[in-house]
C-alpha cells in the first residue's frame, strides 16, 4: 500500500510540469522591465518594487558583450520585441530529488545589456512544489495517514484473531464435554472477551444438558426394558402359539430398537468406548451366529482382512454388523458377506437379492425415519431407524458407508473403517 502511494505520488509530480515554465519569462515582460530601467531615475526603489521571492533583479556596472560581463556556455539567446537579446541561462537544480525526477529547473537567470553599459541581471525561480524539508508538499501528512491505517489494520487483525478461533470452536464444538474453553485475550477488546466468556458457557451448559439427556434415556430404556422382558414372559404362557409368537417378536422388536437409540445417542454425544478390535472375529460372530438359526447369509473373509483391527466400541460396531445383515435378509432375501482389506482400512461389504435401491432414494435412506415403501412396509416390521444408526456409527468410528448395486442384482452396501496402526 505505502509504495503504491508513492508512486501515485511520484506520477503526479512527473505529470505536472507545466507547458512553460513560470520562470521562463515572456520577452515583452524583459523588455517592459528594460524600459523601467533605462528611463527609471530610482532604481532602488523600482527594485524593491519588482523584487519578489520568485524575481530577483541586479545591476552589474559591467557590459554584457567582450570585455564586461560573459554570458555562460550554456546561455541561449532571446530576441526581445526592442530589437535586443538577451542570454537565458538555466538555474539547476540542487538537492531536491522530486525536481530533479521530473527535469524542472529551478529557474531561469536573464542577463539583458542596457544603454547606459551596464548589465540588467535579471533571475526567476519556479514556484516550489516542495516544503522546507524538500518534500512534496503532503507527504508528511500522506506518511501519517499511512502509518495510521498500518497501524489500525495490525490492531484489527489482531482483534479478529479470537473471532476466528471462535468460529472453529464453534465448528468443532465436542457435545461430549471434551472441548476445552476458549482461551481468554487480555489484550482483546471488551466485547471480544465477552463474547468469548459467553461461548464458553453456552459450550458448558450444552454438555451439561446432553449429559442429563443421556441419564435420562439410560434409565427410561432400563425400565421399559424390565417392563418388555416381564410382557415377554407373560406373553410365552398364551396358548395361542401364532398369536404369541407375533407378541414376542414385538417385544423384541422394541428391545432392539431401544438398543440401537442407547448405542446412537452414545455415538451422538461422543461416549463410545474404545478398545482394540478384531474386526474379523465380530463379523464371523454376527453371521455365524445367524446362519446357526438358518438365516440365508454367507460369509467370505479376505486372507489380508484376517487380521485387521480397529478402535471402537464392541457393541456399536457389532450393532453395525447385525443391522447390515439383518436388513439384507429381511428386504433382499439373501446376505452375501465379505470382508477385504484395503490401504489403512477394511471394508464390510453386504449384497442382497432383493429389487435393488433406485439411486436417487440412496442418500435419504440414510436418514432417520425413511422407509422404502415398494419393499420396505409395516408388514416387515421396524421403524427406519436402522440404516440411519448404522451411518452414525460409522462416522463416529471415522468412517462411512454408501449404497449401491449388488452384481447381478439387488443391493450392496458398503461400510469402510480405518484400521489400527501405530
Amino acid at each position: 500500500m505505502v509504495a503504491a502511494w508513492l508512486g501515485n505520488v511520484a506520477y503526479y509530480y512527473a505529470s505536472q510540469r507545466p507547458a512553460r515554465e513560470p520562470a521562463l519569462l515572456a520577452p515583452e515582460r524583459l523588455a517592459a522591465i528594460v524600459a523601467l530601467y533605462e528611463t527609471g531615475e530610482n532604481r532602488a526603489a523600482l527594485g524593491d518594487a519588482l523584487h519578489t521571492s520568485g524575481l530577483e533583479i541586479d545591476i552589474e556596472s559591467a557590459p554584457l558583450r567582450p570585455g564586461g560581463t560573459t554570458p555562460p556556455e550554456d546561455a541561449e539567446p532571446m530576441r526581445l520585441p526592442d530589437g535586443r537579446t538577451a542570454t537565458v541561462t538555466p538555474v539547476a537544480s540542487t538537492g531536491r530529488l522530486v525536481n530533479r525526477l521530473t527535469r524542472t529547473r529551478q529557474g531561469y537567470r536573464f542577463q539583458i545589456g542596457l544603454r547606459t553599459g551596464e548589465t540588467l541581471v535579471i533571475t526567476a525561480h519556479n514556484p516550489s512544489s516542495l516544503n522546507y524539508a524538500g518534500l512534496p508538499v503532503g507527504i508528511v501528512a500522506g506518511l501519517i495517514g499511512t502509518l495510521i491505517a498500518l497501524a489500525s489494520l495490525v490492531i484489527m487483525h489482531r482483534e479478529m484473531a479470537p473471532l476466528r478461533r471462535l468460529a472453529e470452536a464453534a465448528d468443532a464444538i465436542d457435545l461430549s464435554g471434551s472441548s476445552p474453553p476458549l482461551p481468554q485475550s487480555r489484550s482483546s477488546a471488551p466485547e471480544i472477551r465477552s463474547l468469548v466468556a459467553a461461548f464458553n458457557r453456552l459450550q458448558a451448559r450444552l454438555a451439561t444438558l446432553v449429559a442429563s439427556r443421556m441419564v435420562m434415556v439410560a434409565g427410561i430404556s432400563h425400565d421399559v426394558r424390565t417392563f418388555a422382558t416381564r410382557l415377554r414372559l407373560r406373553l410365552e404362557q398364551l396358548p395361542d402359539s401364532e398369536t404369541r409368537d407375533r407378541a414376542v417378536r414385538d417385544v423384541i422388536d422394541i428391545v432392539a430398537m431401544l438398543d440401537d437409540a442407547i448405542v446412537a445417542t452414545r455415538a451422538g454425544v461422543g461416549e463410545l468406548s474404545e478398545e482394540l478390535l478384531t474386526f474379523a472375529d465380530l463379523v464371523r460372530e454376527e453371521v455365524g451366529g445367524r446362519g446357526e438359526l438358518g438365516a440365508p447369509v454367507t460369509l467370505v473373509v479376505a486372507d489380508d482382512a484376517t487380521d485387521a483391527s480397529v478402535l471402537g466400541d464392541r457393541l456399536a460396531l457389532k450393532r453395525m454388523i447385525a443391522n447390515l445383515v439383518d436388513n439384507a435378509v429381511k428386504y433382499g432375501a439373501r446376505a452375501h458377506v465379505s470382508l477385504t482389506a484395503a490401504p489403512g482400512s477394511v471394508v464390510f461389504t453386504v449384497d442382497d437379492e432383493g429389487p435393488g435401491i433406485a439411486e436417487s432414494d440412496r442418500a435419504l435412506l440414510l436418514e432417520p425415519f425413511v422407509r422404502l415403501e415398494a419393499s420396505r412396509n409395516r408388514a416387515t416390521g421396524g421403524a427406519g431407524l436402522g440404516l440411519a444408526i448404522v451411518k452414525g456409527l460409522v462416522e463416529a468410528h471415522g468412517g462411512s458407508i454408501t449404497v449401491g448395486d449388488a452384481p447381478g442384482k439387488g443391493a450392496r452396501f458398503v461400510l469402510t473403517l480405518p484400521t489400527f496402526s501405530l
